[in-house]
């Protein structure tokens, strides 16, 4: 049974395709507010927070197929009932994949930003989750005190910056908003990406994958597997970008993505 996701929906014209944006592991829709805006110009924007994230629901299962069905019910309930073009980063990015391959009726163009479609085992992702699992937040009146409670195990303050969005009001004091026991025991169904079965059909429409210049997500051994999966594929990467593309280099990502839904 699909769960109903939470939403930010930024709809005024609504005789434009709609661009349904999803966030990555350990995301939220509120991540993208700033260019959810920039896109709303131009088209209805809806964010989505996915599944044991943000304010979604829980649930037990972190598989793709499971994933894509919550933004296809989403899709499907939207005025019209779809298609709508998706835009998904890394884990996002692969749910917006598995929807195009399984429901391509639901998708008129696709963006996968730096991700490919296969297994990703980069990023310490599992090791990122157990660190918020293992911090004590009985003690935390203040962000800066999980901050510096996280700084041994994730060094990099950005990456840290980026985990502490996670932490909401919780009372006088706070606690996670994802479901850090699911996402740490399903690590390997996050981290994978199923294999199609022999004879399924590719994505034919029109898709671009976004890579950052300084990220490893997306190389020249997934070249054929994208070829194979997405054969309307085009790769545009951004080299001053990590994986974070969009927030380490939000003007170039912009200027990308709305070339390639405007043309």
């Amino acid at each position: 049974m699909p769960l109903t996701l939470a939403t930010t929906d930024l709809s005024t014209d609504r005789s434009e395709t709609p661009l349904v944006i999803l966030h990555g592991l350990f995301g939220q829709r509120k991540n993208w507010t700033s260019l959810q805006k920039q896109f709303a110009r131009s088209r209805p924007a809806i964010a989505a927070d996915l599944r044991n994230h943000g304010e979604s629901p829980w649930d037990d299962a972190m598989d793709y197929p499971a994933m894509a069905a919550d933004v296809a019910a989403l899709i499907e309930g939207v005025p019209g009932g779809g298609p709508a073009d998706v835009l998904g980063h890394s884990m996002g990015g692969k749910v917006a994949m598995m929807l195009a391959l399984t429901r391509p009726e639901l998708v008129a163009r696709l963006i996968v930003v730096d991700i490919a479609p296969a297994p990703s085992t980069a990023g310490g992702l599992a090791a990122y989750a157990e660190a918020m699992r293992a911090l004590d937040l009985s003690g935390v009146t203040r962000r800066g005190d999980a901050d510096s409670m996280l700084a041994d195990a994730v060094p990099d303050q950005s990456v840290r910056a980026f985990l502490l969005t996670n932490l909401a009001r919780e009372g006088e004091g706070y606690g996670w908003q994802p479901n850090l026991d699911v996402l740490a025991a399903r690590m390997d169904d996050i981290e994978g990406f199923p294999e199609p079965e022999d004879g399924a059909t590719p994505y034919e429409g029109e898709t671009l994958f976004i890579a950052g210049g300084k990220s490893d997500y997306v190389g020249p051994q997934h070249q054929a597997a994208i070829d194979r999966l997405f054969p309307r594929a085009r790769i545009d990467t951004i080299p001053s970008a990590g994986h974070w593309v969009h927030a380490e280099a939000p003007r170039p990502f912009m200027e990308t993505a709305l070339g390639f839904l405007d043309d």
